[in-house]
């Protein structure tokens, strides 16, 4: 794990970590640039390169990312986090259930019940008073905008339908 987060930094220098705005401005950033930025995804990042999806979403999209922070990712139980990592099929496939092809603004977003993930299941999109759930994660940030798509911010791990034996007994996310 610290070799990835060491390649990462390799990879895209020594970034300044930022609080991410709750609207950002589109940036000349990609997804994974803007993340790394940001400072409380560094689990998320560790995680897209163990998976090899770091390319992926630095290519052109665009795409629409329901990043889960580090303290979502700190709601996993340690050994279930470090089995997840080490499985890079399951874990190809939690993340991909984290993204949706296009660009969908949270104008969008809330006027949708579902959408289709790149992993293939769909995830649920419900407004509940001012909030907004993906699942049963709470969207947290929005419209984070980057070169190619758009980062709206999780406040939990959603697991694809065939993972969700995965979450601790009453719970369907982490």
């Amino acid at each position: 794990m610290t070799k990835s987060i060491s390649f990462l930094l390799l990879m895209f220098g020594f970034m300044i970590a930022a609080a991410v705005p709750s609207r950002a401005v589109a940036s000349d950033k990609d997804i994974v640039e803007t993340a790394v930025a940001a400072g409380n995804f560094k689990t998320l990042a560790t995680a897209l390169t163990e998976a090899g999806l770091i390319e992926t979403l630095k290519g052109e999209g665009p795409f629409t990312v329901f990043a889960p922070t580090d303290e979502a990712f700190a709601k996993i139980p340690k050994g279930d986090l470090d089995k997840l990592l080490k499985d890079k099929e399951a874990l190809r496939k939690v993340l991909l259930y984290h993204v949706v092809s296009g660009k969908v603004m949270s104008a969008d977003v809330v006027k949708l019940k579902s959408a289709k993930t790149v992993e293939g299941s769909d995830v649920t999109i419900a407004v509940k008073g001012k909030d907004v759930m993906i699942n049963t994660a709470k969207v947290l940030k929005v419209d984070i905008e980057t070169s190619n798509g758009v980062i709206h911010v999780i406040d939990s791990v959603i697991m694809p339908p065939a993972d969700k034996k995965m979450a601790p007994k009453g719970e369907k996310k982490y």
